[in-house]
């Protein structure tokens, strides 16, 4: 039997539904995708946008600094809790604090919180409905990363100024005066003036994630700020108690950095310098010389760590300390936490 053969108009007919086809699923999708690179673009558009635009940050947060007044100067701070908590530098608050707000309302103050040795404190205004900061997590903070600083230079009592920068250094060391440190700070070459003690350093999202402290005066564009995690838990019983006490190991300490301005050959865990005689590692023989490597499990190789879990402890709650002699020798000793009011335990200095 003979085989048939398809014939040439068989295969123009092919021909003509296949190219009917792909024109129809050109058609279906083809502006589907079109579309698509066009939301990438535009979605690109906006982070960039919104990375390089300052003033999205800058106006979440100014509403939020305050001036502060006392000591006959004024610094800066910002409002972390919409009752009335500000939260400022230690080193600018004396008696008779005044804050004035960004609406031109004035409050008296009292202090509710304050470690002089990280230069932090909080005060605490009896006003309401205030419109409070938002907080950023400063363990997460990059070299390179911009940010702004904002206070009150010059005594500008109602008027916030705004610089910019970058992050130029993390876990940094300085002395302020002889044989006192800070330690754990940002560095920054945002302009950080007399004045601005004390108000925030933000991220670009309008998140606080420092507490501008210190100026290298000697040098241009170099300032410092302190990590903002270490108030949360402060924060958190402020809110939830209404007050915090401060809870103490009865040590004076200081971080590998520091170790390193004294020669001492440290690469973890915190080093004590100071036992505080009957205060509660002393009572269980912890001494001077000793590393602390962690806490509860929580290893530690900052005096901002160490000190934001301690937070986080209520007074007469006891620990777990991983600690390390001079010899070498790993034990795990328990400390009942005391009260720090009951203690000495104010600044960083080599004796």
């Amino acid at each position: 039997m003979e085989e048939r053969r398809p014939s040439l108009f068989s295969y123009f007919i092919v021909s003509v539904l296949g190219a009917l086809i792909g024109a129809f699923l050109i058609i279906l999708f083809f502006p589907a995708a079109i579309q698509g690179k066009e939301e990438n673009k535009i979605e690109k558009r906006i982070v960039i946008e919104k990375t390089t635009d300052f003033s999205y940050a800058a106006n979440k947060v100014l509403p939020s600094v305050v001036s502060i007044s006392s000591k006959n100067q004024a610094a800066s701070g910002f409002i972390i809790d919409k009752k009335g908590y500000i939260a400022t530098n230690s080193h600018v608050l004396g008696n008779n604090i005044i804050v004035s707000l960004s609406d031109g309302r004035e409050f008296p103050a009292k202090v509710v919180f304050e470690d002089k040795v990280l230069d932090i404190a909080i005060i605490k205004i009896d006003a309401q409905d205030l419109k409070e900061v938002t907080l950023g997590d400063s363990n997460l903070i990059n070299i390179g990363e911009c940010v702004l600083a904002i206070g009150n230079p010059l005594n500008l009592k109602y008027q916030r100024t705004v610089t910019a920068g970058i992050i130029s250094g993390k876990d940094i060391t300085i002395e302020i005066e002889k044989g006192k440190f800070m330690e754990d700070l940002i560095q920054t070459d945002a302009a950080i003036n007399k004045g601005n003690s004390g108000g925030p350093l933000i991220n670009l999202q309008g998140e606080v994630i420092g507490i501008n402290s210190v100026k290298a005066t000697e040098y241009e564009g170099i300032g410092f700020a302190i990590p903002i995690n270490i108030i949360k838990p402060v924060l958190k019983s402020l809110r939830e108690k209404g007050e915090f006490k401060t809870p103490t190991l009865g040590l004076k300490v200081f971080d590998v950095e520091t170790a390193k301005h004294y020669n001492y050959n440290i690469n973890e865990g915190i080093y004590i310098y100071e036992v505080i005689k009957d205060g509660p590692a002393d009572k269980v023989g912890i001494k001077e010389g000793d590393l602390i490597l962690a806490i509860d499990e929580v290893y530690v190789n900052r005096v901002v760590d160490l000190k934001r879990e301690l937070y986080l402890k209520d007074i007469g709650s006891t620990v777990k300390l991983k600690i390390k002699t001079p010899l070498g020798d790993i034990k795990d000793i328990e400390v009942t936490l005391d009260d720090a009011e009951n203690l000495s335990v104010d600044v960083v200095k080599k004796h």
